[in-house]
């Protein structure tokens, strides 16, 4: 999938763009809090149905504004054109349209237009919590399997109904209990065993790609924790119920998976430098876009790069530089303050590019 062209109005600080762009390489370029980042979120937007840096909608919309607007020009590899739109008013729902017609669920869009998007932000899938490493793994598993994405929110759901009864003062029906905990036992099965897969074979993808970021000077691993390893799922989730009842919430489940990641047979939470922790998060990306698209293969991921060098030395900077500039990728979309990354990139690079310089949310292309 392509995006041959996208149309922001009141969008954080962006008022106003109309940017026809690269089916290869797009570069914005300029100084920190000038619009790059919100450029590469309405890109998000349009994947995802939300922003990945705003939970609440309305908080998207430009101060003093009442609405936001975004929408985007696609082809398909087939030639097919498409037009997603997403728009909302203060006060009022958001709107979300695939060629003119309203989605009946947001869900039913993700996966048509896969992306990955490498930012500062993935350093809390290292230092982070648990839903970090959880959200790694559903993203990616989200943009190709519906079914997955279907397990997983009916799971929430009966989760949440299963905690707001144990926070209850009376005490709760036990057979309504046992419901939702039969629910969440059938729906969480079905996402540990994608998970498993999932991880199975990811791993060695992540691998080689880390070990090309720090020139095989380093070894990474990464283990896959779940409560669906102690056997069946039911009798986990049922085995303290009267402490769940205590504390008012499930303490057993798939929601509390996790993923156990180590730099030389120790925690990378604890071992890995600033360097080594971005270039972990950099690597988990760059497999993520990795399978997506070996599994997807009706469409190559768009591929956002936000301000991916910084606290990089020059070696890993240059190993970065060549993975990028290869021909694995589709579209891409790169941002930074300096200049001199942008060039190494073209110099290796034979890809059609466009240059785009940012300044108080105007977004101009550079002659």
């Amino acid at each position: 999938m392509i995006l041959n062209n996208i149309s922001i109005v009141n969008y954080k600080n962006i008022l106003m763009a109309n940017v026809d762009l690269s089916p290869k390489l797009n570069c914005l370029l300029g100084q920190n809090g000038m619009g790059k980042t919100n450029f590469l979120d309405a890109v998000h937007l349009l994947s995802f149905c939300r922003s990945a840096h705003t939970a609440v909608d309305s908080q998207i919309i430009s101060h003093e504004q009442d609405f936001f607007m975004v929408e985007g020009q696609y082809v398909t590899e087939n030639g097919d054109a498409e037009n997603i739109y997403c728009g909302m008013k203060r006060g009022q729902k958001k709107h979300f349209k695939r060629n003119k017609k309203e989605y009946k669920r947001l869900s039913e869009h993700i996966g048509l237009i896969p992306l990955i998007m490498v930012s500062p932000r993935d350093s809390a899938i290292i230092d982070g919590g648990s839903e970090e490493r959880r959200r790694l793994m559903d993203m990616v598993i989200s943009q190709f399997d519906n079914a997955y994405l279907l397990a997983l929110n009916n799971y929430n759901k009966a989760l949440q109904q299963r905690n707001a009864l144990l926070k209850m003062e009376e005490e709760p029906d036990p057979a309504l209990l046992e419901v939702l905990e039969m629910q969440m036992a059938a729906e969480g099965e079905k996402v540990y065993a994608k998970r498993t897969v999932f991880v199975k074979e990811f791993v060695p993808v992540f691998q080689q790609i880390y070990s090309h970021i720090c020139n095989e000077s380093e070894k990474v691993d990464i283990e896959y924790v779940s409560h669906g390893q102690r056997g069946d799922l039911l009798e986990v989730i049922q085995r303290d119920r009267a402490k769940d009842r205590i504390l008012g919430y499930s303490l057993h489940g798939i929601h509390r998976d996790d993923l156990n990641m180590s730099l030389g047979g120790y925690p990378m939470k604890k071992e890995g430098s600033q360097g080594q922790n971005k270039s972990f998060a950099i690597a988990l990306k760059l497999a993520q876009f990795d399978f997506l698209k070996r599994t997807n293969s009706s469409t190559i991921p768009l591929l956002l790069l936000d301000d991916i060098f910084d606290k990089l030395d020059a070696a890993r900077v240059e190993q970065i530089v060549k993975l990028v500039s290869g021909n694995s990728f589709g579209q891409i979309f790169m941002t930074d303050t300096n200049r001199d990354h942008l060039d190494k990139i073209l110099r290796h690079s034979s890809s059609e590019y466009r240059i785009f310089e940012v300044e108080h949310g105007d977004i101009h292309l550079k002659q």
